[in-house]
Order: structure tokens, then sequence, then C-alpha cells
């Protein structure tokens, strides 16, 4: 068994523009006298590896901590593109993982600089997967994402963004994505996992 966390160190991570950047807030230090290390600190839901929950746009919608668990756990497949997903393109990645293994079709990750489309947004909400995950810190256009999100949040697709997967081969793996619990919150940091069963 190998594991690949996909997930970004918080302090150092990449920020989507606008958002503030995490702080360390150090309280306690044993090397100046205190009987433990102690740190505070202050970030975005939407800071370094993330996930969005539906409500992020869609008012009505789940808060993170009303998304079913069963979205961020379970097999997913990791597929290889860089440039537009277009709808030939998430075609190609559904037909992709359904091939490798017809249990990680409902959770697809992307590695590379992939821009999610209204046309390709739509064909992954037509065939109802439960999460989409990619490396940008957002899921469509960086200077204008909301398109892509009402699509794939309106259907309850968990968006995953934010993760690191030049480590990791395409293929079929075991995902653990599972969020922070932030009552009635729109999204929330997670450290995500990948599992490779078969070494």
């Amino acid at each position: 068994m190998k594991i690949y966390d996909i997930s970004q160190e918080v302090f150092g991570c990449a920020v989507y523009p606008g958002d503030p950047q995490p702080i360390r807030d150090v309280k306690l230090r044993i090397k100046d006298g205190a009987i433990c290390n102690l740190t505070a600190f202050e970030m975005c839901a939407h800071n370094g590896t993330h996930v969005d929950a539906p409500y992020h746009f869609l008012d009505s919608e789940e808060t993170i901590d009303r998304v079913p668990l069963e979205k961020f756990i379970g097999y997913a497949y990791v597929a290889e593109h860089d440039g537009d997903i277009t709808a030939e393109t998430a075609k190609k990645i559904l037909s992709d993982a359904k091939a490798a293994d017809i249990r990680a079709y409902e959770r697809i990750l992307v590695k590379g600089n992939a821009v999610m489309t209204k046309e390709g947004a739509e064909v992954f909400a037509k065939a109802s997967i439960k999460l989409f995950g990619n490396e940008s810190q957002t899921v469509g256009p960086l200077k204008a994402p909301m398109e892509v999100h009402l699509i794939m949040l309106g259907v309850k697709i968990v968006l995953l963004e934010g993760v690191r997967l030049a480590e990791v081969p395409k293929g079929v793996y075991l995902l653990n994505a599972a969020p922070i619990n932030l009552g009635d919150s729109d999204g929330a940091p997670c450290r995500a996992v990948l599992i490779d069963l078969a070494k």
C-alpha cells in the first residue's frame, strides 16, 4: 500500500486571488519557558487544499457539515489533462474511469493545468459524480469561476480544489478528502490523501 499526500502545507499554500493568506500565531514556546508549544491560526475556508460545499454559491443548499462523508471518501480516478476540459474531454475522462474501475467513476481528480468549461461541467453534472478535484485553486476559469460552480454545485458535486498530483500516476486510488467539520460553512480545508492499494 502506498499513500500519496496530495495536500498543500497551509501556511505556504497557494491562495485564490483576493482571499486572505493563512496566518500563524505562536502563543507559547517551550524554548521561551512555556510548558508547551501552542499555535493559533487564522485562515479562509478556501485556502490551500479545500472542498467547496453547495452553499458556497447556492445560499439554500448544503453547508460543508451537512454534506455526506461518502462524497469525500471512496474510490477515485486520477486523469491527466492540460488546458480546457471540454465536453469531449469530460466524456473521455469518464470513459477512462469506467474502464479502469467502475467504483472510481464517481470521484474524478484531474492532474495538470486543467480549466473546467461550462460544457465540461455539464457532462460531469449529467453523470451525477460525487466529487471533482483539480490542481487549481478553483474549478473553472480563474477570473470567472461562478458559472461552472453553479452547474456542478447545483447537482451537489463536491469540488476539491488545490490538490497536488505531480507525483501521482494516472489510475485508480482510494481517496480520503474529508473536510474539517466547520458548522454552517461554505467550504473547509482538508488533508487529502490517495491510497494505492495495489502497492
